[in-house]
C-alpha cells in the first residue's frame, strides 16, 4: 500500500472542500468580481479545514458553522429577553426607523421582540438536533442534516417575522422627518438672508 493509500479518510471532505473553495474563486475572478468576495468563501472553508485538522475527525469541518449558529440563536433570544430586539436592530435601517421603535413606537418594538424570540428559539432547536449528531453521529450524518435543515428552518423564522411586523404599528420614517426638518432649516435660513435690513420678519 502506498503512503498516498494511507491517508486517513477524515482528510477527504478536507480536500474536497478546499478544492471546491480554489475553483468558486477562480471562477468569481473571472467574472470579475471584487477580490473581498472571492475569497470571503474560501476564509470560511478554510477555519472549517483547520477546525477539521484540529479535531482530527471530518466532523469538525462544521464545528466553526454550528457554533456560529448556535450563538446568534442565543444572541436573538436573550436580545428578546431583555428587551432589545437584535432584529429591530438589523431591520431598523432597512424601514428607515432606525433605533425609533425602542422609544416612540411600542407596537413595533412588542412584534421585534416576538420575532427575535422566534428566531433564537428556531435556531437553538435546530443546534439542538445538530449537536448531538455532531457528538455521537457521524460525518455522513452530520452533513445530510445539515443540508436538510440548511433552508426549512431559516423560512420558518422569515415567516413568523412577517406574520409579528404585519399585525405591528407602521414604522416611523425618521430619515423623512430629518429631511423635512432639514428643509425647513434651509428655507428659514435663506428667508432671512434675502430679507432687508430693518424689514420685520415673519
Amino acid at each position: 500500500m502506498t503512503p498516498l493509500d494511507e491517508t486517513p479518510p477524515a482528510q477527504d471532505p478536507q480536500s474536497a472542500a478546499g478544492a471546491v473553495a480554489v475553483v468558486l474563486v477562480v471562477v468569481r475572478l473571472l467574472r470579475k468580481d471584487t477580490v473581498k468576495h472571492a475569497f470571503s468563501g474560501v476564509f470560511g472553508v478554510g477555519v472549517g479545514v483547520a477546525f477539521a485538522l484540529f479535531t482530527g475527525s471530518a466532523k469538525g469541518f462544521y464545528l466553526p458553522g454550528m457554533i456560529y449558529g448556535a450563538g446568534l440563536g442565543l444572541a436573538f433570544t436573550l436580545s428578546a429577553l431583555v428587551g432589545f430586539p437584535l432584529l429591530g436592530v438589523i431591520l431598523g435601517p432597512v424601514f428607515r426607523e432606525n433605533m425609533s421603535w425602542r422609544t416612540r413606537n411600542p407596537g413595533r418594538k412588542k412584534a421585534y421582540t416576538k420575532a427575535s424570540l422566534a428566531w433564537g428559539i428556531i435556531f437553538l432547536a435546530k443546534y439542538a438536533i445538530l449537536f448531538p449528531l455532531y457528538w455521537w453521529g457521524d460525518a455522513t450524518q452530520l452533513g445530510w442534516v445539515l443540508i436538510a435543515l440548511k433552508l426549512p428552518p431559516m423560512l420558518l423564522a422569515v415567516y413568523f417575522t412577517w406574520v409579528f411586523l404585519a399585525k405591528a404599528p407602521p414604522p416611523i420614517d425618521v430619515i423623512a422627518e430629518y429631511e423635512a426638518e432639514e428643509a425647513e432649516r434651509k428655507a428659514a435660513k435663506a428667508k432671512a438672508g434675502t430679507a432687508r435690513p430693518g424689514e420685520p420678519q415673519d
